[in-house]
This record gives C-alpha cells, structure tokens and sequence, in this order.
C-alpha cells in the first residue's frame, strides 16, 4: 500500500498548525490580570490602566515619548514588587485603591478621560498634602520617584537625550584648579 502525502495538502496543514500556533497565546490572555507578572503585589487590570494614566500624567508625551509609551506603569509595578518593603507594597496598594476611589469625584470623570490641566491640578494637590488619605500621599510618592527613575533610566533617554564619553573623558589642559 502506498501511502504518500501530497505537497499540498501538507502544506496546507502546516499553515493551520503555524497560523493556530500564533493565534493560541492571544486565547489564554485572562481578561482582568495584570500584564507584568508580580509575586507580592495583586493588580488588576483597571488598576494598570490607573497607574499608565497617572505616570502620563506625570511625564506627558511632547516631542519626547511618554511615560504610558515608555511603558514605566510596568517598570513602577515591577519595582515597588521587587525592591520595596512589605509595608510600602500595602501602603501602595491601598493608596491605589484609594486613589482609584477619591479622583473620579474629584475630577467629575475618571482619571483617564478628565482634562490634563484638572489631572495636574489634583496631582499637585496631592503633592501638597491635601489628600484625603495618608496612603494616596505615599502611594503618589513612590509612583513619582520610580517614574522618574524609570524615565531617566529608559533606553530613549539614554541613547537619544544623554551624551556618553568614553571614559576617562575629555582631556581639558584649560581647567582652573
């Protein structure tokens, strides 16, 4: 008995089992997870999108990539997770919850589609100590520090904005003593 494939029915089923292959990790996405793996810090979804907004907000995009584009919401949630104490990780958590409650009634809207200059208004409110809770105050200072961080630290940054010399640097034979 002879049992030979056929070129194209081959083919045919190696282009299913690729094109099923690329299609399958986008099917075991959970809807509601957050997209960077944590192991202390439980964020949802909404509380991402939350912090991508609030570090735009802090470090708008111009003629410069954003911080929502630099992706620093990750950078922010992978080092409070890693390198902060277990009571700032709870103090971060709750101050994002509780930031994720008080901003809508104060903007009147959600912190994503309220108007930059209201953003700024309240984030320097917050700046200023006049939260309604001590925990947003840290939860806002720990977020602005890491994306401050993250942005100066940021392959952008560090390939298109800061000049690198080799060391030891530049001979200046003129320096004052």
């Amino acid at each position: 008995m002879d049992k030979r494939i056929n070129r194209r029915t081959a083919l045919r089923n190696l282009l299913i089992i690729a094109g099923g292959a690329m299609v399958l990790p986008a099917c075991y996405r959970q809807s509601g997870s957050a997209t960077v793996a944590l192991n202390n810090l439980d964020i949802s979804e909404a509380d991402e999108n939350l912090l991508a907004e609030l570090v735009e907000a802090l470090i708008p995009a111009t003629d410069t990539p954003g911080g929502k584009e630099l992706l620093l919401h990750l950078f922010v949630l992978k080092m409070v997770d890693d390198c902060h104490s277990p009571e700032d990780q709870q103090a971060f958590s709750a101050g994002l919850n509780a930031f994720a409650k008080w901003a809508p009634n104060e903007l009147g809207s959600s912190f994503a589609d309220a108007d930059p200059a209201k953003k700024e208004a309240l984030l320097q409110s917050v700046q200023d100590g006049n939260a309604p809770d001590e925990s947003i105050g840290k939860f806002y200072g720990i977020t602005k520090r890491r994306a401050i961080q993250g942005y100066m630290n940021s392959e952008y940054v560090m390939t298109n904005l800061v000049k690198y010399e080799l060391v030891p640097g530049r001979y200046d034979g003129y320096a004052k003593a």
